[in-house]
């Protein structure tokens, strides 16, 4: 299933299930008609339900489905990001070999891979919506960069998660674009800064649910910048794995659901590029990940 948080001609953002070709299951409205029977006030209400009402909740979803009666068309879906969190998004960088071996090339140094996973967190006020835009302002960056990530949402919370356990805490995975404004990441010695700036984390298109997506490290992903292919890798290519990262996070820190963890971009980002390329006013940015689909954003003047 596909999860959406969306507005209809400047509505209240309701969560709902996105199907190709019909649109989306209007969750809030359904429940109302058949007795409240789940907390659907937001797709986080519904990640922090017990695991045995998500079930129940496929379940009716699956019901909702055999009729028309709750559908909003697709035209008059404004798609948002689809969970928009409490907490900070957490982070890892440098997380595939290539992605190290070419920021090493680029800066002049000997390549040395981290011996563990590198976290760090993005303002909650970065999340973007697919499809969004992002304002460029020279006075606060002259380099913004892309990174196409994987990334995973919890749906069950928890500390010290063993990692032979981890992807059972896994709600879903949606595409993130984590992009970072280079200077300020270089300027401040730290990744928080140049990583947090308003919208510069979009999210989506919907997050799809574990079971749908399967094994993770089968998945592709791909970035270009006005069709032009920058990024191009697979997730099993990845220094540390998806269980290895929740359990390495977990350890002493307690997780909860509908936390985001981004999991790290391949090579081709346009600071190693020669010579560097930064984004600029007009570039579209497409990311896409295997059975999950396309996030789409718009660079645009401040």
């Amino acid at each position: 299933m596909k999860f959406v948080t969306f507005t209809t001609r400047g509505g209240p953002a309701s969560p709902g299930v996105w199907l190709e070709g019909r649109g989306v299951i209007h969750l809030q409205r359904a429940a109302e008609a058949t007795g409240g029977l789940f907390d659907v006030s937001s797709l986080l209400a519904l990640l922090r339900a017990r695991p045995e009402t998500m079930t129940a909740l496929k379940s009716w979803v699956i019901e909702l489905a055999q009729t028309d009666a709750f559908f909003v068309p697709a035209s008059d879906v404004h798609l948002e990001a689809p969970l928009r969190a409490e907490r900070n998004p957490f982070c890892v960088g440098r997380n595939y070999r290539e992605h190290v071996a070419e920021g090493h090339r680029a800066r002049g140094t000997d390549v040395k891979y981290p011996d563990v996973p590198q976290f760090f967190t993005k303002a909650t006020h970065a999340i973007n919506r697919p499809d969004g835009t992002i304002a460029l302002d020279p006075s606060v960056t002259a380099f913004l960069d892309y990174e196409v990530e994987l990334a995973v949402v919890l749906g069950k919370g928890g500390r010290d998660i063993p990692a032979e356990s981890a992807l059972g805490h896994v709600f879903g995975y949606t595409i993130a674009n984590d992009v970072t404004a280079r200077d300020l990441q270089r300027r401040h010695d730290q990744w928080f800064k140049g990583k947090s700036l308003d919208g510069t984390l979009p999210l989506g298109p919907w997050i799809v649910d574990a079971e749908e997506i399967g094994d993770p490290r089968t998945l592709r992903l791909r970035l270009d910048v006005n069709g032009e292919i920058r990024q191009d890798s697979q997730v099993d290519m990845m220094i540390f794995d998806i269980p290895t990262i929740i359990a390495t996070l977990s350890r002493g820190m307690t997780l909860e659901a509908g936390d985001i963890i981004c999991t790290g971009t391949p090579s081709g980002v346009g600071y190693a590029m020669q010579p560097p390329c930064a984004l600029q006013p007009g570039d579209l940015v497409t990311c896409e990940i295997d059975r999950i689909g396309r996030l789409r954003t718009k660079i645009v003047a401040s």
